[in-house]
């Protein structure tokens, strides 16, 4: 089987980004883990590893510096379709995301951008319900495990 592609499609802006050069860890059934660096540099983080957990509607990225060192976890609300007879992946990006800082403050980032992409037509009803759901199941877990454990717990692996 060719190597799968990856595609981080985002509705605003509106956006298809080829990430398949992020460097492939791990993959199974439900879960991809990737190493990368920013497209573009950036002055807020060096570095990521993404733990993508395509079948839960989320990914979990560890924001680093340059010497590895956490800065923050920055988590996605995403929708993916999997494509088995070309081996592609279309991660759609949903608009809401979560911060979580290292002393643990959990921060909700981007709920007006979702009412906004509601009210303008960009995004349907299905499409905001996916993300709320995907958004309570996210926050569930992180408040009944706490970020590492949930990430290990969940990959069985610590990269």
């Amino acid at each position: 089987m060719k190597e799968p592609k990856f595609y981080r499609i985002r509705y605003v802006p509106d956006e298809t980004i080829d990430i398949s050069g992020d460097e492939l860890v791990y993959i199974d059934d439900r879960l991809w883990i990737t190493k990368w660096v920013p497209i573009k540099p950036r002055k807020d983080f060096y570095k990521g590893i993404s733990y993508t957990f395509f079948k839960e509607g989320y990914k979990i990225s560890r924001f680093m510096d340059e010497n590895g060192q956490l800065l923050y976890w920055y988590c996605d609300v995403i929708n993916v379709i999997y494509d088995k007879q070309e081996n592609v992946y279309r991660v759609f990006d949903l608009l809401v995301d979560v911060k979580i800082m290292p002393d643990g403050k959990v921060v909700i980032l981007d709920l007006d951008e979702l009412a906004e992409a509601l009210e303008n037509g960009i995004i349907d009803n299905k499409i905001l319900i996916n993300a709320l759901l995907n958004l309570d199941k996210l926050l569930k877990r992180i408040n009944s495990l706490g970020i590492e454990r949930l990430v290990e717990n969940e990959t069985g692996k610590w990269i």
